[in-house]
């Protein structure tokens, strides 16, 4: 058997002699033709030399990224699935192009990688998509239709909320394929998207991230407030020590707005100003 071209994923899932469990997040991918598409809308230019896929399952996704990287790092939790993946892929795991790391990808240490493909386990799929932002790598990344969307939305839409903030600080974020329900076996309950982010540094500066963060994660729990009472309403959550010296200091047109119109770049804005002015040293 080559170490890659196309297997078949129903007879993957048949030769590792599993079903897919919905109360353990397992949904295997088994369109033939999303497959052959996702490697394929990483951005131009990317390098494939080492991708990284967590949640790699019975393979099906692996067997692609072989085709087109140098090397794969593939995580999966399930020690039998890990080991069938040893198993099924064991030339490309002689040949050193192919590691397979046992364990919850929240919990191990993920390598080094140029850029990821990933069909993610969607009960953790944000706290991974968040543990890969910040490493600065093109991504390609399954994910829920309404999270997806969520991720790249623009200010002033009803999916505009914390999330887009949080991942367009770290990417161009673009959903580039909605995949129906019965492209997986079995059956998730929801549609699914395919969401690529680009990395990029943001066109603003930011004191100080982590609070940057939390700052926005503050104001969107007050999402139909202004943002003068989200400010003040949320310092438990922020860290504030002064809110009413923020307020003072924001400019007038920034706290009329609600959370949900702000822009990344105005949170910035506020996030120093907060940082600066309600803040104790």
């Amino acid at each position: 058997m080559t170490e890659s071209g196309g297997r078949d994923p129903d007879a993957l899932v048949a030769r590792a002699g599993v079903r897919g469990d919905p109360a353990r997040d397992q949904h295997f991918l088994v369109d033939d033709r999303v497959l052959d598409r996702l490697p394929g809308y990483l951005p131009e230019g990317a390098d494939r030399e080492h991708l990284l896929e967590v949640g790699a399952g019975t393979g099906a996704l692996t067997d692609r990224l072989l085709g087109v990287a140098d090397r794969v790092t593939a995580v999966e939790r399930d020690p039998e699935l890990a080991g069938f993946l040893r198993e099924e892929f064991a030339d490309a795991v002689a040949a050193g192009r192919l590691t397979v790391v046992e364990g919850d990808a929240l919990a191990v240490d993920l390598p080094e990688f140029s850029a990821s493909v990933s069909n993610l386990p969607y009960g953790v799929s944000s706290e991974v998509a968040f543990r890969l932002l910040p490493r600065g790598r093109p991504l390609v990344l399954m994910f829920q239709a309404e999270f997806a969307e969520r991720m790249a939305a623009e200010p002033g839409t009803p999916e505009y909320g914390r999330l887009s903030v949080a991942t367009q600080h770290y990417a161009d974020v673009e959903v580039v394929e909605s995949v129906p329900r019965e492209a997986f076996a079995p059956q998730p309950r929801v549609e699914s998207a395919v969401v690529r982010t680009t990395p990029r540094d943001p066109d603003y500066t930011v004191a100080d991230e982590a609070f940057f963060l939390d700052f926005v994660k503050a104001a969107f729990t007050q999402r139909r407030k202004t943002v003068r009472n989200a400010i003040r309403n949320t310092a438990h959550i922020s860290g504030l020590d002064d809110a009413d010296a923020v307020v003072a200091a924001a400019p007038e047109a920034l706290l009329a707005k609600r959370p949900d119109s702000v822009a990344p770049a105005e949170f910035a804005r506020l996030a120093d100003l907060a940082l600066e002015h309600g803040v104790e040293p």
